[in-house]
């Protein structure tokens, strides 16, 4: 890992947290990073803390939170919150319920229309594009 006395390159906290140098740079604009200094004629320093951070958006990212809701969760980080995170959490579940129950319901919809296809041979309209069209 790239360290010296003075903290990690941003190279180096890219790799270990498994991500490039772009998503870093991309989390600091986004302000879910802090930006070190850098001194005059050098180059930034990181610190241990910073890998971790990286670390915490992408697993949020993961679960699916989004980049806005991730900057909530950093407000959390000193995990004292408990009840404010679980909340978050509460309406990210239902969000993703109602998403598996939309999948589902397309699912469903799809699944018939290929059955269709497969059934109605010799006629000049293709039943997905009949559907489509009507809707």
């Amino acid at each position: 890992m790239e360290r010296d006395q003075n903290g990690l390159t941003i190279g180096a906290v890219a790799k270990a947290a498994g991500v490039n140098v772009e998503t870093v740079r991309f989390y600091q604009r986004r302000a879910l990073l802090p930006e070190p200094d850098r001194p005059y004629g050098g180059i930034r320093r990181y610190e241990a803390e910073d890998i971790a951070r990286v670390k915490f958006v992408k697993a949020a990212q993961r679960l699916g939170f989004s980049l806005d809701e991730v900057a909530g969760l950093l407000k959390l980080d000193d995990g004292t919150h408990c009840d404010e995170g679980r909340k978050l959490a509460e309406v990210k579940l239902a969000d993703v319920r109602k998403k598996l129950k939309d999948l589902r319901r397309i699912e469903s919809v799809l699944a018939s229309l290929v059955r269709d296809c497969c059934v109605s041979r010799g006629k000049v309209s293709c039943p997905l594009i009949d559907t489509l069209q009507k809707h």
